[in-house]
């Protein structure tokens, strides 16, 4: 494998870290220079990480999702909201103004049938070969994981969530 060429990592499984683990990777890259495009799916609420991210002007962060309908049932809007968020990565994947291109929390809206796994598919196929994919998100498919180039798969072994302990700002959101 080339070194200079564009990989796709995916971070996949029921523990957490997914998305700290892109938010890391694009920290990273700002620090070498490179430009990101972040696109969070399914997630809509008002997560730290996005007053974080906006301290970078080299990442441009797009959130396309709207309440949280995992506890409720999907709705028309948040398939609405999920294709036209696939469009605008499209985009800017075709611009090659991007890096790094990052699909946080795409496997969930895969999973729940908001966007379909061959749509992603021909989505990241339309990168050129130095533009780097990360993908997130618990319940990866097959397909998802024979096409990247590094899989992660976040293991919970133990979580305070458990014991009843709830999210915490600035910890799990």
């Amino acid at each position: 494998m080339d070194s200079n060429k564009g990989y796709i990592h995916l971070y996949t499984g029921n523990g957490k870290g997914k998305t700290t683990a892109a938010i890391g990777l694009s920290i990273r890259a700002v620090g070498a220079g490179m430009k990101v495009y972040f696109a969070q799916f399914v997630k809509g609420q008002p997560y730290s990480e996005l007053i974080s991210l906006k301290r970078f002007p080299e990442i441009k962060f797009c959130q396309f999702g709207l309440d949280c309908f995992i506890i409720n049932d999907s709705t028309d809007k948040d398939i609405i909201a999920a294709q036209n968020g696939l469009k605008e990565v499209s985009e800017a994947i075709k611009s090659n103004y991007y890096d790094m291109i990052i699909l946080d929390e795409i496997c969930i809206a895969i999973h729940y049938d908001l966007i379909s796994i061959d749509e992603v598919v021909k989505v990241i196929n339309l990168r050129n070969e130095n533009t780097e994919i990360i993908l997130t998100g618990r319940y990866a498919p097959q397909e998802l994981i024979d096409i990247a180039d590094l899989v992660t798969e976040m293991k919970e072994i133990k979580h305070y969530y458990n014991i009843g302990i709830v999210a915490r700002r600035g910890i799990e959101f």
